[in-house]
Parts: C-alpha cells; sequence; structure tokens
C-alpha cells in the first residue's frame, strides 16, 4: 500500500509567465488633465441609482481622447483599445464606478423636513453637516432643492450637553431644506416625495501641498487616472498586445458592479478603487496599492505578483494591502461567472465613505501601474488565450525561483 500523497502531474512548461520590462515604458502621466477631469467628476452628483448625467461627461471625455464606447441597457460604459496583432485572442478589463455614496428621502416630517435612508454603505456620523442637493420630479423646472444634514438636536444653545449624548445613526439626523418648509404640506407643494434622491455634495478642494480632501474620491479620483492612462497610451502611440476595455460602472456601491458589461473574451480583470488608509493597514496616499484580499478572499495569484513585478523593475511606488471591510467591482464580475483573473489596485483613501482624502501622487501611481499594465501581453499568453485548457499545462504556483521571489 502506499504511504505518501499521491504523485501530481508535473507541468509541462509550455505554458510561461509572459515577460515584465519587455519594452514597457513607465509614460508620463498628463496630471493637469487627471485633476482637471477628476474635480469637474466630483462636481456631478452621481449617487447609485441616478447615474446618467455622470456618464454623459465620461462620454465626452472619452470622444475627446478618440476612444469607441458603447453603452449597455442599464447604462455602464464600455470602451475600448484595440489590439492590432493579429495573433490576439483574448481581452482584458480595466474597471472603474461613476456611482457614489448617497441618501434617498424616507419621510415628509411634520416638522418640514426631510428623513433619509441611505444608498450604499456609510455611517450617519459622517452625514452630520454635510451639504446635500435633493433631486425631485420635475415641478415648473425646479427640481433640485439645496440642504443640510443636521441631527436631531443640533443647537447647544436649546439642548446643552444632549447634543453630545444623541445616538448615531440615520434615524438621529434629518434634511433642513433651504425653502420655506414648516410641514408635510410645505415639502409637497415643493414637489419633494418619498424616493427622492439626496445627493451628498463633494465640496473638493486641491492643496498646495498635492492633498485632494473631497467627499466621493471614490471612485471618481479611480475613473481620473484610469482616463489618465489610457490617454498617456494614445498620447505616446503605444500599441497594445491585448485589447483593452475601460468598463465604468453604475452601482458598484450597492453591490452590483461588474455584474455585466463583459464578454468571455475577458481573461484579466483589473479594477481601480480606493485603499483603506486607517490604523493597521498598510495603504498609502502616496502611492498605488495592490490589494491581495478583501472580504470577498484573495485575488488572483499570478495577476496581482505581475502587477507588483511592473512596479518594482519600473520603479513605481507601491504598497500591498489585505481589506477586512471591503468589496469591489471584481467581486461583482466574478460572482456573475465571469471566467477571468482578478486583481485590485488603487490609490489610499484616508476617511473612507467620510471626510475622504488622498494625494495626487497615489492618483498619479494608479495611473502609471495601468499605463504599464495595458503594455504587457496577458500574465500567461498562451494559457489565458482560451477559457479551458489540460491539467498538465495549467501554471502552477509550486516552483520558487533561486532569488527567492515568488513563481509566477
Amino acid at each position: 500500500m502506499p504511504t505518501g500523497p499521491p504523485s501530481l502531474p508535473v507541468p509541462s512548461g509550455r505554458f510561461l509567465p509572459s515577460p515584465v520590462d519587455a519594452g514597457q515604458q513607465r509614460v508620463p502621466i498628463d496630471m493637469d488633465y487627471v485633476q482637471r477631469v477628476m474635480l469637474r467628476l466630483l462636481e456631478i452628483p452621481s449617487p447609485s441609482g441616478r447615474t446618467d448625467h455622470v456618464m454623459q461627461l465620461i462620454g465626452g471625455e472619452l470622444r475627446d481622447l478618440g476612444i469607441e464606447f458603447e453603452m449597455t441597457r442599464r447604462g455602464a460604459l464600455l470602451a475600448e483599445i484595440t489590439s492590432t496583432r493579429a495573433d490576439a485572442a483574448a481581452d482584458r478589463a480595466i474597471v472603474v464606478h461613476a456611482d457614489t455614496i448617497g441618501c434617498m428621502v424616507r419621510e415628509l416630517k411634520d416638522n418640514g423636513r426631510l428623513a433619509l435612508v441611505p444608498v450604499g454603505t456609510h455611517s450617519a456620523r459622517f452625514a452630520e453637516g454635510a451639504r446635500v442637493t435633493i433631486f425631485s420630479d420635475d415641478v415648473e423646472g425646479n427640481y433640485k432643492h439645496t440642504g443640510t444634514i443636521l441631527p436631531l438636536k443640533a443647537s447647544g444653545h436649546r439642548f446643552g450637553d444632549e447634543v453630545d449624548e444623541q445616538g448615531v445613526g440615520w434615524d438621529y439626523v434629518e434634511v433642513r431644506v433651504d425653502e420655506v418648509a414648516d410641514s408635510r404640506a410645505d415639502l409637497e407643494r415643493l414637489g419633494i416625495q418619498v424616493g427622492d434622491f439626496v445627493a451628498i455634495d463633494a465640496r473638493a478642494v486641491v492643496t498646495p501641498s498635492g492633498f485632494v480632501n473631497s467627499r466621493h474620491l471614490d471612485d471618481k479620483a479611480g475613473i481620473a487616472a484610469a482616463l489618465g492612462a489610457f490617454k498617456a497610451i494614445l498620447d505616446h502611440r503605444i500599441e497594445v498586445p491585448v485589447t483593452a476595455h475601460l468598463l465604468v460602472t453604475i452601482a458598484e456601491e450597492v453591490g452590483l458592479g461588474a455584474s455585466h458589461g463583459l464578454d468571455a473574451d475577458v481573461a484579466e480583470l483589473v479594477s481601480i478603487d480606493t485603499s483603506v488608509v486607517a490604523p493597521g493597514q498598510a495603504s498609502s496616499e502616496h502611492c498605488v496599492n495592490v490589494a491581495m484580499q478583501d472580504s470577498t478572499g484573495p485575488f488572483d495569484y499570478h495577476l496581482t505578483r505581475h502587477l507588483i513585478e511592473l512596479c518594482r523593475v519600473h520603479g513605481v511606488q507601491h504598497r500591498r494591502d489585505v481589506y477586512k471591510y471591503y468589496r469591489s467591482d471584481a467581486a461583482s464580475a466574478l460572482e456573475a461567472g465571469l471566467n477571468t483573473r482578478a486583481a485590485l489596485i488603487g490609490f489610499g483613501i484616508d476617511a473612507s465613505h467620510g471626510h475622504e482624502r488622498t494625494h495626487l501622487d497615489g492618483i498619479r501611481s494608479t495611473a502609471e501601474l495601468v499605463a504599464l499594465y495595458l503594455q504587457t501581453d496577458l500574465t500567461f499568453r498562451t494559457w489565458d488565450r482560451s477559457p479551458t485548457g489540460d491539467l498538465r499545462d495549467f501554471p502552477s504556483t509550486a516552483v520558487q525561483p533561486a532569488d527567492g521571489r515568488t513563481a509566477r
């Protein structure tokens, strides 16, 4: 009787990883363009479920760059830079999302204020004091109202220490509308209804030291980084070896993300999103961060290490991290059944889903890595071009190279 473990097939070695530093260029990113696009995106409210306006802006930027795109029935956008290689057999995708966290009117209150329910996952703690825009159905052209989210006990002169004793949660805040509204009937006359969207205003500020303070950097800074990377590829007339899609999704904050829009030809997917800057995390605002795992599990072993090697070889500042309370577009794509390698990279965000801050250096590094990645072949060109293959040819992590670095 055999006493040891069963022997495994030895990989044939026919399918080797694509080389890094095989003519890739660390091309400069037009940060004036990236910053301009980011600030324009931040000016446009786009909570999940109300993204049509911001998608018009993104489409306009793609037209200006000369990149072809189409819209899905639900309103996601799919752009493409086509490879001219005759033997190109599979594609890759960069995925970002245009939707943000926000709120919706839950109740018209008798005091003329609005009760809220969140759209996406975020704490009412960071909503207190936020300026908002309320989007009602069109009433003689007046469909927007402004206001402020306030705690129920907002006046220290009235409530004294009770303002600090009130609980935190969506039941403890309300919107003070900037209209004469002292009753439910007044709100109804304004055309405000249950189910109207309430967008938290971004209030973006870029400091002289390069910090970007704003709501909704998640993921509008990511869109700007992706557009900056694609622009760099076009500006430097680089022929991509693999057809590259840019998928802009519209419901990532409510968990749907990249659940539609990509087809079976996509062999690799890299999601650009925020990276968590907080105590106990390794991510930084000043570089690109490569996620090894999030709440849905580890990302593709080979693709993550391919991205890290690109950073190492080309001198792109980067860090590795894992995220406990986090999911991205990649999770939605995999849950929807897309047969693809998947990875997540991002610029570091301090106080995510709250009073967010990042740095232009992190956005630049993210764009640089994407531009480098678009110049590479598929991680395993011969293997990944087909959705299935023989076990003997499957890329293996079992062999460690002599220099101690992990095999790809």
